[in-house]
Order: structure tokens, then C-alpha cells, then sequence
């Protein structure tokens, strides 16, 4: 009778014969099994894809290597996907026993990837079907184990030493055009060498990737650059996305993806240097930022994807850490915190990249400041949004103003309105204007109707109101789009004065941060602002300021306007242009038009703005002065039967002026 020992020693044996044949079989019929698998990829193209996929010759070389000639990939009515002339490439046996693939080396001469749309034709739509297997409410994604899977697949991919010449990536969108030749790229030994030509319809440059790639140890440290003088280029954006785009270099490095437990981790750094940018929605000048740099950490759990604290992002002499979470355990959350610690107020101001920041330009600051931001919104339970925004200041103080010089609010100046990049007539604001008013001579009314309408805190605030933000931010998610600001009256104020009406970024951020100085340094008082705001702001077509305002309308000076006056003028604010589709063809107020001031009224009285007595002896509202002559606009929709209803003037925002105790 065998014993334990003698009985593992012939299993072993077993095994190994085993192992053995399995080999040798490999060995001998390796070529029909290279023709079945070639047979069955182009059977899946065909039924899956609707696509060709043919190889001219295919063979082994040695044991585990393998050349193909002409493989061509072509979806059926569209154009060929890809064709390679000659490829050879090396897999490991030892990977492929366990049901994997990885490569060991890599040669391709001669052949092209093309991208093309030709009307509403892709040659690559196929192969972007969705999987339409439905998912139970108990599939849940492990975030960590599927990254993880995918990145060691795709790294696998890679090969350890690879050679690939004359190779041509090409895009054609329906006319716009990039070409990319790889007229050679080498890894040899972890160190990549690359000569690339790159063409489009506006451009032509030769560009170089260097460093060092191990794909099996997951590390990496590559640079980008041009091999040309000046900057790279990147193609196809500027036609596409009308996004003009450059740099100087760019290194990325991964130092480590490694699955530690039921976490997985990717570290390393980005840097760019003299990145510049163009584009309409971003700002009106070309936004440069010298040099930024991005030391990253990522960290996927089983319900959690996220950009560790532990990451810098730096740019100039800015430098903060982010922390940015998507977590799934219970709720859709999504997390955001920003934390830029103690630094000098002059070295931020110097650090804005240019183009971004233009009213910045020449401003000098003493002291110092840290931030702190958190946000935090659960998709399910949006009303529990978080958002903290703090900033600790350390003898702060505006030295020198630079192209938006904040004090002019103070004194005498001319206002020019900019409506689509065109300037609007000035403005006198002061005293020598016959149409300036006080802010003692405007009716009381009229205040206390705008203030409610626009900014019921403005006294209160030092320029923001977070609970606005909140509320926006809700309502903007909700709708999927940016449906709803969270304005004050200060916001309103700078943006007219100082900046322009183009819906940018830039424009944003210029608008906040000037803001909080104006409000922080108390360089006007709220009295002044309130003053400067009712003198500019658009009150029809045409129409700057409440004095003309007055006239306008009523024929009257802005210290005797009624109540229900100053109700209708306090709701076509957002879009005074529109004030006459608020009136029907005999110049009366729509039922629309009035639903929305007694609702204002009402509000007013709840809380305590307006008394019963105010309301007393109130009558509609009728316009006697140039307006009237717009009424005719209605009048003549009238009369053709297409008259504008209330879906033609903005809806006026009613939720916007309730408090969180009148939701």
C-alpha cells in the first residue's frame, strides 16, 4: 500500500506527463489552432459587429511568436477601420495556460487606423454598442476590482519591447482632418523612443515621445515635446470644438498601481509647461499658465472612486489640495474639498494665469490667506447639500488696484453698458446727469420691491449668500443645465460696472473674487452700491437707470411711484427688453403679469416688508410714456393672430425669493 509521500509523488508525475503533452500538442497543431482562433474572431466581427476582419497569411515563428500579413478590419458600408501589412508579435505561454494574454514583443511596418464620419456614417459606430444586459438593483460594481482588472489587461497588452514603423492614424470628421505618422517608435529595454509627424488642415508639426515604460511593473516616466521650435499644437480641437490649444512639454510618471486589500491606489505626477488655451466659453483672450504640475493619488474602493488629499495641484506659486469622491455605498454622493493652506495675498495675484484674470493685472496685495471649501451633494437627498466656503485672512489688504479699480464707485464716473461686444451710449453717474437720482429720492417702495426680488440680504451679506448658492446648485443639477443663478445685488453691480455680459468662465471668476474684495474692504458702503445700482442697471430697450426708467414708463420722477409701479418694475428686471409682452393689446397687464405682483405683494406682507395699509387704494398699472408706443408690438401680434403669451417673456423664478422656512 503507497503512502501519503509516495502518492503526492505520483500525482506530480501524472501532472507533469500531462503538462508535458499538453505542450507538445500545443506544439504540433498550434497552427490549426492559430487558424480556428483567426476563424473565430472574424466570425464574431461578422455576426457582432457587421464587420470584415481578414488576414492574408498567418503563422507561428519558434514557439510562441506569431506573423500576420495584411490584417484588415472594414465595417460593411463604411470605411476600413484598420489595415496592417506586416505584424509580428510574442505572447507568453505561461499567461496564456491561465487564460490570459500578455505580449512579450511587438513589430508592425506599414499600415493605418482611420476614424471616419461622413455624414451621419461612423466606420467605427459598431464597435461603441452599449451592453443592453439589465442590471438588477443588486449589481453593484466593485470599483477597485474592476479598474484593477482592466488596467492589468491593458497593460498587459503592451508589449516589453515593441518596434512599429510607418504607422498612420488618421481622423476624417466630415472634412476636419488629423493625421498622425508614427515614422518610428522603439521600446528597447523600458526606454521609449518615438519620431512622429502630425498634419491637419491648419497645422503641420514633428513631435517626440522619450522615457521610460514598464508595463509589467505598472511604472512609467514619459515626456512630450516638439521636436520643432515653438509649441505643440493639439489637432483636431480647433475645428471640432473651435478649442485652440498648445504647450510647451508634457512628463507624465506613474510610480505605482498596486491593489493593497479591497483598495486600489495609482500614484504618480503630470506636469505642463506654458499651456495655453482659446476658447469662446473659457475667456476672450488666450488663457496662459506657465507651469502647472499635478501629483496625483487615486483611490478606488469596492463603492467609491476618488482623488485622494493627499494629491497637490500646483500652478505658479498656487498650490492647494484637492480631494474630489463619486461613493455609492448607500447614496449617489458626489464630494468635493479644496484646501490651498497659508500664503502670501501678492503670490496668488501674480500666479493667475493670464488671459483668465485681465481686471487683475497690475493689483497688488499685502498680507496672507488659506481657503477652505466643502461640498458634498447626495443625488438622492439633494435638499442635504453641503457647500462651506471659508477664507481666513491675515492682514489682508488691497494696496493697489489694477485694471478694475473697485474705488471709482465712489465718486463721479461714466457707465457704458457692452451688450454682444458692442458699446451702448454712456451714462453719466453723478450729479451732472439730470436723470441721476439719489438713492432719498427713489420710492421707498421701489427698494424694498427689488431688494426683495433681487437680493432680500443685501444689507446683510458681504457679497454672497450661501444659501442662493445651495439653491442654485440644486436647481441646476435637477435641470441638467444652468437654469438658475445665485446673483446678489453686488454680483449684479461688478458685473456691470466692471466687466462684460459674455458668459465665460473667466468672466465668472473675475466676478467673484472682485466681489468679495468690494464687500470685504468696505470700499463703497451698501448705501452707495445700492445708489450706483438703481442709476445703471437696464430697465428697457434702451433704458439705463431709474430716473429715465420713470419717465419712460409713467412720465414721473422715481419718488412718486406707486406701489403697483414699482412691483411691475421690480419683475422685469431679468428681462427688461421683454416688459411689453407683459401687457395686452389694449395696454393692460396680462393675467400672467398680474399673478406674479401679487405674489410679490403677498410675499412682501409676509414678511412683514408691506403693511395691509400699503396695499390700500392701489391701482393697475398703466403706462403713459414712450413704453406705450412698444405696446403697439402687441397689438400688431394681436391683430395677425399671433399674439406672444407669458411663455415669451422669462419666467420669473418665485422659488428664488423664498427663505428655507417658506419652502
Amino acid at each position: 500500500m503507497r503512502t501519503g509521500k509516495q502518492k503526492i509523488i505520483l500525482a506530480a508525475k501524472i501532472l507533469s506527463v500531462v503538462f508535458i503533452s499538453a505542450i507538445v500538442g500545443f506544439y504540433f497543431f498550434r497552427d490549426e489552432l492559430l487558424q480556428q482562433t483567426l476563424v473565430k474572431v472574424s466570425n464574431k466581427m461578422e455576426q457582432d459587429y457587421n464587420s470584415t476582419f481578414s488576414v492574408k497569411k498567418a503563422s507561428f515563428d519558434g514557439f510562441a511568436g506569431v506573423n500576420l500579413t495584411d490584417v484588415i478590419l472594414a465595417p460593411k458600408g463604411a470605411d476600413t477601420l484598420f489595415k496592417i501589412q506586416k505584424m509580428k508579435t510574442s505572447v507568453s505561454f505561461w499567461h496564456l495556460l491561465i487564460g490570459d494574454v500578455q505580449l512579450g514583443t511587438l513589430e508592425i511596418k506599414n499600415g493605418y487606423v482611420q476614424l471616419t464620419k461622413k455624414g451621419n456614417v461612423k466606420n467605427f459606430a459598431a464597435f461603441l454598442k452599449k451592453d443592453n444586459a439589465v442590471k438588477t438593483s443588486t449589481d453593484k460594481r466593485d470599483y477597485a476590482e474592476f479598474a484593477y482588472r482592466i488596467i492589468s489587461k491593458l497593460l498587459n497588452l503592451v508589449p516589453t519591447d515593441m518596434s512599429i514603423e510607418n504607422l498612420t492614424f488618421k481622423l476624417d470628421d466630415n472634412g476636419k482632418k488629423a493625421r498622425i505618422d508614427i515614422r518610428k517608435l522603439v521600446l528597447d529595454d523600458k526606454e521609449l523612443e518615438t519620431a512622429i509627424d502630425v498634419k491637419t488642415n491648419t497645422f503641420a508639426q514633428r513631435w517626440e515621445i522619450k522615457g521610460f515604460a514598464d508595463p509589467r511593473n505598472k511604472t512609467a516616466d514619459i515626456r512630450f515635446f516638439n521636436r520643432d521650435t515653438g509649441a505643440i499644437k493639439v489637432p483636431y480641437f480647433d475645428e471640432r470644438f473651435n478649442l485652440i490649444s498648445s504647450f510647451d512639454s508634457i512628463r507624465l510618471n506613474i510610480e505605482d498601481i498596486d491593489r493593497d486589500g479591497d483598495e486600489l491606489h495609482i500614484d504618480g505626477y503630470a506636469a505642463i509647461a506654458n499651456l495655453k488655451v482659446n476658447h469662446p466659453k473659457i475667456a476672450s483672450k488666450d488663457v496662459v499658465i506657465k507651469n502647472a504640475r499635478f501629483d496625483y493619488r487615486f483611490l478606488l474602493g469596492s463603492d467609491f472612486i476618488s482623488v485622494d488629499s493627499t494629491s497637490t495641484v500646483e500652478f505658479n506659486k498656487i498650490k492647494f489640495h484637492p480631494y474630489l469622491a463619486y461613493e455609492t455605498e448607500e447614496d449617489t454622493i458626489y464630494k468635493l474639498k479644496i484646501n490651498i493652506p497659508k500664503m502670501k495675498a501678492q503670490d496668488f495675484i501674480t500666479s493667475l494665469p493670464d488671459g483668465l484674470f485681465t481686471n487683475f493685472q497690475g493689483m497688488q496685495a499685502s498680507g496672507n490667506f488659506d481657503y477652505n471649501l466643502d461640498f458634498m451633494f447626495n443625488k438622492n437627498k439633494p435638499n442635504t447639500i453641503v457647500f462651506d466656503s471659508k477664507l481666513n485672512k491675515e492682514n489682508l489688504r488691497i494696496t493697489k488696484f489694477g485694471q478694475a479699480n473697485l474705488n471709482k464707485l465712489n465718486g463721479e464716473f461714466v457707465y457704458r453698458a457692452i451688450i454682444k461686444n458692442v458699446l451702448q451710449r454712456p451714462i453719466l453717474v453723478g450729479a451732472g446727469n439730470p436723470d441721476y437720482t439719489p438713492l432719498n429720492q427713489i420710492s421707498p417702495y421701489l427698494k424694498k420691491c427689488v431688494l426683495t426680488t433681487e437680493d432680500p440680504s443685501f444689507f446683510r451679506h458681504r457679497g454672497f449668500i450661501t444659501e442662493a448658492f445651495k439653491q442654485s446648485i440644486i436647481k441646476n443639477i435637477k435641470t441638467k443645465k444652468f437654469s438658475r443663478g445665485g446673483s446678489t445685488i453686488s454680483m449684479q453691480l461688478i458685473k456691470n460696472v466692471f466687466l462684460t455680459r459674455e458668459k465665460t468662465i473667466s468672466r465668472k471668476m473675475e466676478e467673484i473674487l472682485l466681489v468679495y474684495i468690494l464687500e470685504n474692504n468696505r470700499i463703497a458702503s451698501k448705501e452707495r452700491m445700492l445708489e450706483v445700482y438703481f442709476n445703471i442697471i437696464e430697465w428697457g430697450p434702451n433704458v439705463y437707470g431709474i430716473g429715465e426708467a420713470s419717465r419712460f414708463y409713467f412720465q414721473k420722477s422715481p419718488s412718486d411711484l406707486t406701489l403697483n409701479e414699482c412691483l411691475f418694475l421690480a419683475t422685469i428686471i431679468p428681462s427688461p427688453k421683454k416688459f411689453m409682452y407683459q401687457f395686452d393689446g389694449q395696454g393692460n397687464l396680462k393675467g400672467f403679469a398680474q399673478k406674479n405682483q401679487r405674489y410679490l405683494s403677498n410675499l412682501m406682507l409676509k414678511r412683514g416688508i408691506l403693511t395691509s395699509e400699503d396695499t390700500l387704494g392701489q391701482h393697475g398699472v398703466y403706462v403713459s410714456g414712450n413704453a406705450r408706443s412698444f405696446l403697439n408690438i402687441v397689438k400688431a401680434q394681436d391683430s395677425t393672430a399671433t399674439a406672444v403669451d407669458s411663455t415669451a417673456v422669462d419666467e420669473f423664478d418665485f422659488e428664488f425669493l423664498k427663505t428655507p422656512e417658506e419652502e
